[in-house]
């Protein structure tokens, strides 16, 4: 018997159940239809290397009994007494982690399920999440499922905005009401939370001897599919339907879209491989939320880090920040350095540029907020944000959009509300001159 058939039919029969060495042992001594004295020490051994992670693929659990010691000496010793005698299918039924098994989420088992409940066919699914990466090999614009458009950022870097089409954002945003939202997120999240805010972000670092902020490199790109698709996996759906919906939710970014976008060759080179494989795009409904949910992990551990040092850890979307006092000052520069082993690990880049380490005697800038005494606008944005206002009254505002902002009104009016929603008091005064402004 070939080997790969014996460890796809073996593997097989491990995942169509639960992984308690006792339902393992059951399901292959049916598969091979013989009970092996060696089943049971090689179940004690799959469970154990596969014990509180996410559920494994089938190619995943076949290289482990490929690799497997034990196995590979009761091979030798019974190589023409073992045979395939019943091949498992896996239950139609979601197998979620425990951590999530309380969670109200829409049964999918197969692929069919999965079209129905997005009311496309298969077919068209399959298209959409594009698991082939047609859409990346294709040159023809139309026949590609996201519109693309390149943002130099003030910092020197690029940004790139990943638009879903229509019909794409439709399925993005089911999933993004009717899964992803379900989902708690980490506590020390403050991005894209309802209920949440820069303001909460920066509210446990009001006041502390020393505040360590950091900042991550190509936040959403940085989430691979695969990592994707095992998060759905962990919420039960089978490995199929986990697929489906990563790929529905990711996206391959072709080569060509970099075309012309005037750029040195190292950071043409380095933005095309970061983005040609599938990753969360920028400019998906889904990818904030999923972003949270794939780093929840890193989160466990930065906010495990920090309390061992009597800190705290909080993170809005790419933007992190840790604070404490004597304790933390007198070990800031190890504590920084264990941050970013523990980023490099979990697939993180630190933008090293944008570290800053603020003692109480300087301005403690946090997300565009200053923490010294209580989240508040800096000053001088505060100041020219009024002087801006100031001179719309006086001679209108056609002349004060000197950076040419489209919908300059709903501009101002935005940065007014956000000023009010940190510090009210100041926000009145800003919205009794937005109110005076004359608009045409």
């Amino acid at each position: 018997m070939r080997d790969s058939f014996l460890f796809n039919a073996l593997a097989t029969s491990f995942l169509a159940g639960e992984p308690n060495v006792d339902q393992l042992v059951s399901r292959a001594t049916r598969a091979l239809g013989a009970p092996w004295p060696w089943l049971r020490p090689l179940a004690r051994r799959y469970a154990g290397a596969f014990a509180g992670k996410t559920q494994p693929r089938r190619k995943e659990v076949a290289r482990f009994l490929s690799r497997d010691a034990g196995f590979a000496r009761a091979r030798a010793k019974y190589s023409h007494q073992i045979t395939v005698a019943e091949w498992l299918v896996a239950p139609s039924q979601m197998q979620p982690a425990a951590a999530v098994s309380a969670l109200d989420l829409p049964t999918i088992v197969s692929v069919r399920e999965l079209a129905d409940w997005l009311r496309v066919d298969v077919t068209d699914l399959e298209w959409l999440a594009d698991l082939k990466a047609l859409a990346y090999k294709n040159g023809e614009p139309k026949l590609r499922h996201y519109r693309y458009q390149i943002l130099a950022k003030r910092s020197g870097g690029l940004r790139l905005v990943e638009a879903p089409k229509a019909h794409l954002k439709g399925l993005q945003r089911q999933i993004l009401k009717r899964i992803l939202e379900k989902v708690p997120p980490h506590p020390a999240v403050h991005g894209f939370v309802k209920g949440r805010s820069i303001k909460t972000f920066v509210q446990p670092h009001v006041g502390k001897q020393v505040v360590l902020r950091m900042d991550l490199h190509d936040f959403f790109p940085s989430f691979a599919g695969a990592r994707v698709q095992a998060f759905f996996r962990t919420l039960g759906y089978p490995e199929r339907v986990a697929d489906l919906l990563g790929g529905l939710c990711t996206n391959a970014t072709p080569r060509d879209v970099w075309s012309g976008f005037p750029m040195a060759m190292d950071q043409l080179r380095d933005a095309r491989a970061l983005h040609s494989r599938p990753h969360l795009p920028q400019g998906a409904p889904t990818s904030p939320l999923l972003a949270n949910s794939c780093a929840y992990r890193v989160d466990c551990r930065l906010t495990g880090l920090a309390k061992s040092a009597g800190a705290d850890y909080t993170r809005y979307a790419d933007d992190l920040a840790f604070s404490g006092d004597a304790e933390l000052e007198s070990r800031i520069g190890r504590f920084s350095v264990h941050v970013v082993a523990i980023l490099m690990e979990e697939g993180f880049r630190v933008n090293h540029h944008k570290t800053r380490v603020m003692r109480r005697g300087v301005r403690q800038h946090l997300a565009g907020l200053v923490a010294n005494k209580h989240p508040n606008i800096a000053r001088p944005d505060y100041d020219r944000l009024k002087a801006i206002l100031t001179n719309c009254v006086r001679f209108g505002p056609d002349g004060q959009n000197r950076e040419g902002i489209a919908r300059f009104r709903e501009h101002l009016e935005g940065r007014v509300a956000f000023a009010a929603a940190v510090n009210p008091a100041r926000g009145n005064k800003l919205r009794a001159i937005l109110g005076r402004i004359r608009w045409t």
